[in-house]
């Protein structure tokens, strides 16, 4: 018995030092991806100042998912608070004590919105830059002139901690941070014209990319907390397919689906705010991409 006992503890011993030898590999590949610095050359937008610019930053600004992290107020909101995940909060961005962008300038604002990249080269956590690298220069333009106009609220910044988890997952590639996957040097912005055309359409579906995946047909949310749904399938062999432009339409600026079952939360009601031409378009490019099989929910 006590040779049983004394291979246990020692099976025990081995089992718990490959566990520690993982948990420190992860923790110091996960910090050098954290922590490297990008050094980029930051292509200038310019910034308008005209009223209807800054009404149109404002529209993109609450349509695109900015107050979802970053509050009602611009001035903080936290987004996932979870042991395995981590506390992740949008920072303050209205300038204030405490704010992110007390001393941005505007290749700062470029830098962070675009390339995903802070002021001081790290790569941007929470950012979901990959979707806003694909703004045109006039949108991102009009949405930075915006967030510079929005009242100053002096709120502390809470500093955002990767649990172990999300390590992982990051070290995975499920989680992605968005300065290792755009291309800074080849980004070409795009010159759209507003319509409900497939055109305009596939330009705004980036925003659904990050939870619906590359080609929509949705799963687990990349780096959302472990209670949170799957994202539904939007290719047409989705729930699209029973859809009328009317059923899509009420769904999005209600958040009720014509079976009457509400949307999940994880659903950024924000694109309820859409005006009509985003939504109609939308609409038109979801019905033309091909139909792909998505996991059953």
């Amino acid at each position: 018995m006590k040779r049983v006992l004394k291979f246990l503890g020692y099976a025990l011993g081995v089992v718990v030092a490959v566990l520690l030898v993982a948990i420190g590999s992860i923790y110091a590949l996960s910090n050098r991806r954290l922590h490297k610095t990008y050094q980029i050359a930051v292509k200038p937008v310019v910034i308008p100042t005209d009223a209807a610019a800054i009404a149109w930053g404002n529209h993109i600004a609450h349509t695109r998912g900015c107050a979802e992290c970053h509050g009602a107020d611009f001035a903080g909101h936290k987004v996932v608070d979870d042991p395995a995940i981590g506390l992740m909060c949008g920072p303050n961005l209205t300038g204030g004590q405490g704010s992110l962008t007390q001393t941005f300038n505007n290749d700062d604002w470029v830098r962070a919105i675009r390339h995903g990249i802070a002021k001081d080269g790290h790569a941007l956590v929470l950012m979901p830059s990959i979707e806003f690298s694909h703004f045109s220069d006039t949108d991102l333009g009009a949405l930075i002139a915006y967030l510079k106009t929005v009242p100053v609220v002096n709120r502390a910044r809470v500093p955002i901690t990767v649990g172990p988890v999300a390590r992982g997952l990051i070290l995975a590639g499920k989680i992605q941070l968005a300065a290792e996957h755009i291309d800074h040097a080849g980004l070409v912005p795009p010159v759209i014209i507003p319509g409900v055309t497939i055109e305009y359409g596939h330009y705004l579906s980036a925003g659904c990319v990050g939870c619906h995946g590359e080609q929509l047909v949705g799963g687990k949310i990349p780096g959302g907390a472990p209670n949170w749904p799957h994202s539904r399938n939007l290719t047409p062999a989705g729930d699209l397919a029973k859809w009328t432009e009317a059923d899509f339409f009420k769904t999005l600026k209600t958040g009720v689906r014509p079976d009457g079952l509400k949307l999940s939360p994880v659903m950024p009601i924000a694109f309820g705010q859409m005006n009509d031409t985003e939504i109609g378009a939308l609409w038109v490019y979801l019905k033309s991409i091909p139909p792909v099989a998505g996991e059953k929910l």
